[in-house]
C-alpha cells in the first residue's frame, strides 16, 4: 500500500520553476505511485488506425503493470480490453500486433469473441454463466486516424480535444497511411527525465546539431521561434491554403502547426522529403511541422511526408522504454519512394544522443549533492507545464485516496449511535 503521508510530504516540498525533489526521480514507492496516479488515469497515445486495418486486427501493448489489447471487432469499430483472461488472469496476446477471429487464453484456451464476449470456457459446469466473464473493457478513443486509451473508469474528458485538435490532424490523411517502422530503446532513467527533457529545446542547438538543420530551436516561444515576424507570416500563409495553425491546448495536451527552419519542408537530415509519396499534398508540401503531444508520455511531428511519434513507458524507478513510430502514404513503395534508413536517421540519431542525456541527468540526480535546479522561463516554458501538470495530477491523486481512506469511517459511527456528520 502507498505511502501517501510520505508522497504528500514529497509533493509539498516541491519549489515552483525548479526540478522535483531527489525522491520523485529515484524511489521505488514513488514509481509505483506513478502508475497507479498518472499512467493508469491519463490517455496515451497507443498508435493509429492504420496498425489495426481489418477486423480481428489487434494491438497489444503495456502501459505500467497492465498489459492493454485494442481489437477492431467485426463491424469494425475498435475496442479495448485488459489483456487478461477472466480465467486465472493468463496474458492474452503477447506485446505486438497481429490478426485473430478469436481471442484465445494460451493457458486454458477459455475463447473471446472480438467484442470481448466470453464463447468457449471448456469443463466448466452448466450452472457457470459465460455472460458474466466477458473481457474487462477500457476505453478507446480516436481523432483523424490517431488512436487513444485510458485505464480509469472515469477517464478525462476527451471532447474538447477531439473537436480541437481533429482540424489540425485530419489533413495529414492518417486513413491513407502506413506504419513505415517502429523502434524501441531502453533507457536507464526515470520516466520523469525523459520526459522533462523532450518538452525542452534548450539542449538542442548543442546536442542535436542534425535535427537544428531543419527544426527551430532558439527562441522565446514554447516551441522556439527566434523570429515572430517570420512565424506570424507562416500562419497567414497557412490559413491562405486551408491549414489551421492553433495553438490549441487543453489541461494535459497542446498541438500548433509551426514553420521549420528557411530552405527546408521537413524534419530530415536536409529538409528535404524522406517520402516521395507525400501524406499532405497542401501548399505544394511546405507545411511546417503540425506537432502535438499528451501529458504524460508522448509528442508527434506530422509533416507533409511522413508523421513521427514518440512515447515513453516507465518500467522501473530508473528504466523508461521509448517507442518510435514513423508512418508514411501507404501507397509509397520502399526503396523507391522511401529508405527505411533515410527515413529514420533524424529521429533515430535524435533519440540516441537523448539516450545519453538522460542517462547523465539520472547519474547526476542520483547523487548525495543533488539539489533541485531552477528552469529557465525562457527556454523551459513547456517542462515547466509538464512539471505542473504532473504535481497538479499527483495532488488531486492524493486528496481522491485521503478521502478514501477517511470515508469508512462515517458509517460505523452512525451505527454506534454517534453523530455522522
Amino acid at each position: 500500500m502507498l505511502n501517501l503521508a510520505k508522497l504528500r510530504s514529497l509533493l509539498d516540498a516541491r519549489q515552483p520553476k525548479h526540478t522535483l525533489p531527489q525522491a520523485f526521480y529515484t524511489d521505488p514507492e514513488v514509481y509505483e505511485f506513478d502508475l497507479a496516479a498518472i499512467y493508469a488515469t491519463s490517455w496515451i497515445l497507443v498508435g493509429f488506425e492504420v496498425e489495426l486495418p481489418n477486423p480481428g486486427s489487434y494491438l497489444s501493448l503495456p502501459i505500467g503493470r497492465s498489459s492493454v489489447l485494442i481489437v477492431r471487432d467485426r463491424e469494425g469499430t475498435l475496442r479495448g480490453f485488459h489483456n487478461a483472461c477472466r480465467h486465472r488472469g493468463a496474458q492474452l496476446c503477447e506485446a505486438g500486433r497481429g490478426e485473430r477471429s478469436w481471442i484465445i487464453c494460451p493457458y486454458h484456451q477459455w475463447s473471446y469473441d472480438l467484442a470481448g464476449n466470453l464463447a468457449n470456457a471448456p469443463r466448466m459446469p452448466e450452472t457457470f454463466d459465460r455472460a458474466d466473464h466477458g473481457l474487462r473493457p477500457v476505453a478507446v478513443e480516436t481523432i483523424a486516424g490517431s488512436v487513444y486509451l485510458c485505464l480509469a473508469d472515469d477517464p478525462p474528458a476527451f471532447d474538447s480535444f477531439r473537436s480541437q485538435f481533429a482540424p489540425l490532424l485530419a489533413p495529414h490523411n492518417l486513413a491513407n497511411a502506413k506504419l513505415a517502422f517502429e523502434s524501441t530503446l531502453v533507457e536507464r532513467a526515470n520516466w520523469k527525465l525523459v520526459m522533462e527533457n523532450a518538452r525542452e529545446c534548450y539542449h538542442c542547438a548543442v546536442r542535436h546539431p542534425e535535427l537544428a538543420v531543419t527544426f527551430p530551436v532558439k527562441g522565446r516561444r514554447p516551441v522556439q521561434f527566434a523570429d515572430v515576424q517570420r512565424f506570424d507570416r507562416f500562419q497567414k500563409r497557412m490559413t491562405g491554403i486551408g491549414l489551421p495553425c492553433g495553438p490549441v491546448e487543453g489541461a494535459w495536451w497542446q498541438a500548433m502547426r509551426f514553420p521549420l527552419n528557411d530552405g527546408t519542408t521537413t524534419i530530415s537530415m536536409d529538409g528535404a522529403p524522406a517520402c516521395a509519396k507525400l501524406m499532405c499534398e497542401t501548399g505544394q508540401g511546405d507545411i511546417g511541422s503540425m506537432r502535438w503531444a499528451l501529458e504524460p508520455h508522448s509528442f508527434a511531428h506530422a509533416t507533409s511526408d511522413s508523421l513521427f511519434m514518440f512515447s515513453a513507458m516507465p518500467t522501473g524507478p530508473e528504466e523508461t522504454v521509448v517507442t518510435s513510430k514513423w508512418l508514411v502514404h501507404k501507397d509509397a513503395v520502399e526503396g523507391v519512394d522511401y529508405n527505411v534508413d533515410d527515413l529514420t536517421r533524424l529521429w533515430t540519431q535524435t533519440n540516441l544522443q537523448d539516450l545519453d542525456l538522460v542517462e547523465n541527468n539520472q547519474r547526476g540526480v542520483n547523487s548525495r549533492g543533488y539539489v533541485p535546479g531552477p528552469y529557465s522561463e525562457e527556454a523551459e516554458q513547456l517542462v515547466m507545464r509538464f512539471v505542473d501538470w504532473y504535481c497538479g495530477k499527483a495532488g488531486d491523486y492524493l486528496d481522491r485516496a485521503a478521502a478514501e481512506v477517511r470515508a469508512p469511517a462515517r458509517p460505523r459511527l452512525a451505527a454506534m449511535g454517534g453523530a455522522a456528520s
